[in-house]
């Protein structure tokens, strides 16, 4: 077994200058005790090492005086400046060299570590985990992260935005899970609660400032490039949701990808031991610290007011989603959140679906197209026929479709049939138009003919007598004189 320089400067170390016997210098380093003799009596020699002479290395005192300049001068700029007094190294090695030397001018910043009390601090922060696949329709996932600083009890919650509304929706839908809220709230310079940040001055959002007052507590922002005022959420929060709970998971939707956070908080990362406090984050939390939240949470949904088309659709977030007939051509209210989305006209609620992540969908079509196409015989009835079907009632409704299937111009006969009830009264003419149904003869001549023989009735005419006395005595079928009439009738309209 071969080892390395390393490993044979470190033997010989333990075993001259700390006196370590064989058998524990072989257990320290996991190597037999027979290698370790054998390197103990003949060491192998150090490698030579060879200075090399770099390019740069006449050029140093000259870059020196250059960044003495301008310290945040860059390689591409500095090198422009070497060319001319004979430097022909590449920009690699350039840049190599000003990385080091600005390491070496800036050395790493020592803090002192604080431990905050039981509900003082919040830490909060975004996650940014790859994308969701909706049967083709990719959209992003967000992990936002609240960490209770005294006991690291953890909030996770997925989303697949990032804006304003959400990020209050996940302060609220946190602080329930906490039961209060935290005297101060930490963030990392986020765009939606930080609007400005010079040196040690922050201006808030101001509608984030709004928020902060409703719950009663004190936004702070990170100084910039200081990630040690942030580590309890970084190493805690979204580092330790990377390495614990997203490897080795499938995740369909955003239902189910919080559906298996919220069981990983409650059985995993606020159960286990942390490493720090040597004790889990729900045993050592102390919800009587909070702050209490208010009676009444305000209503922080996403907020659009589209237009209703005349398709009845409206468009919100990449899909179509219809409404009633009657709010053609008006501005509506849609609230959504991440499970569903409501539509109100002002402050009354009209539909509410679940939210659709895919893109290019329409929900709502099958109810709403069938509500106006049971409104559409009556919209488009003439005035003439709403008349006629309200003097005569529904059966006149009946009567005048079949009648539109015959060859006959409805218009001409709606208009006949309104002169009839002129003459003789509704009651007569629904009488008259159901004996006529009853026979299928459609037509306003039909209706008036039996009309006319309603009201001018033929006297009856007393039975011819035979000279038989059995002849008369026989009885007859009576027959019916309407398929007379209508011939009749037909042989009158076609001259």
């Amino acid at each position: 077994m071969a080892l390395t320089p390393e490993q044979v400067n470190t033997i010989q170390q333990l075993r001259v200058g700390q006196k370590w016997s064989v058998r524990k210098i072989a257990r320290h380093l996991h190597v037999c005790r027979k290698t370790i003799r054998r390197y103990l009596a003949s060491p192998l020699p150090l490698p030579a090492t060879r200075c090399r002479a770099s390019k740069l290395d006449s050029f140093k005192e000259v870059i020196a005086e250059l960044f003495a300049q301008d310290p945040s001068a860059s390689a591409v700029v500095i090198a422009q400046r070497l060319q001319p007094l004979g430097y022909s190294g590449e920009l690699t090695i350039l840049r190599d060299y000003l990385r080091s030397w600005r390491r070496r001018q800036q050395p790493q910043r020592a803090y002192v570590r604080v431990e905050s009390s039981p509900g003082d601090y919040f830490q909060v922060d975004w996650g940014h985990f790859g994308a969701l696949d909706y049967q083709g329709d990719k959209r992003k996932l967000y992990a936002f992260c609240l960490v209770e600083c005294h006991s690291r009890r953890l909030y996770l919650e997925f989303t697949h935005s990032q804006s304003f509304e959400t990020f209050l929706r996940c302060h609220q839908h946190a602080f329930r899970f906490m039961g209060g809220v935290a005297r101060q709230i930490l963030f990392d310079n986020l765009v939606t609660a930080v609007a400005e940040h010079d040196g040690s001055i922050v201006r808030f959002n101001p509608r984030f400032l709004s928020f902060a007052r409703e719950y009663d507590f004190y936004p702070r922002a990170c100084h910039v490039a200081a990630p040690w005022e942030k580590g309890k959420v970084e190493r805690a929060g979204i580092g330790y949701v990377r390495q614990n709970f997203w490897p080795l998971r499938q995740f369909p939707d955003l239902a189910d990808v919080n559906r298996q956070a919220r069981g990983w908080l409650h059985e995993v990362a606020n159960q286990r031991l942390h490493r720090e406090t040597r004790q889990p984050p729900d045993e050592r939390f102390r919800p009587e610290c909070l702050r209490p939240l208010p009676a009444l949470e305000s209503d922080y949904r996403d907020l659009a007011q589209p237009l209703v088309h005349h398709d009845l659709r409206l468009n919100f977030d990449g899909n179509r989603y219809c409404v009633p007939p009657r709010f053609v051509s008006c501005h509506l209210t849609v609230k959504a959140d991440s499970y569903a989305l409501t539509i109100y006209d002002q402050q009354r609620e009209l539909v509410s679906y679940p939210r659709c992540w895919r893109r290019g969908q329409t929900l709502g079509a099958d109810r709403f197209e069938k509500e106006l196409l049971e409104q559409r015989p009556s919209a488009s009835r003439s005035q003439a026929q709403q008349r006629l079907i309200a003097l005569l009632g529904l059966p006149a409704e009946t009567y005048l479709r079949q009648l539109a299937e015959t060859d006959r111009p409805l218009s001409r006969q709606i208009a006949e049939l309104l002169e009839l009830v002129r003459q003789y009264g509704p009651a007569v003419v629904a009488s008259a138009l159901a004996q006529a149904q009853a026979v299928s003869a459609f037509g306003a001549d039909y209706i008036a003919n039996i009309l006319h023989q309603q009201q001018s009735p033929r006297q009856l005419q007393p039975p011819l007598q035979l000279k038989d006395p059995q002849l008369n005595e026989l009885a007859t079928d009576p027959l019916s004189l309407l398929d007379y009439d209508a011939l009749i009738l037909t042989q009158r309209r076609e001259p």
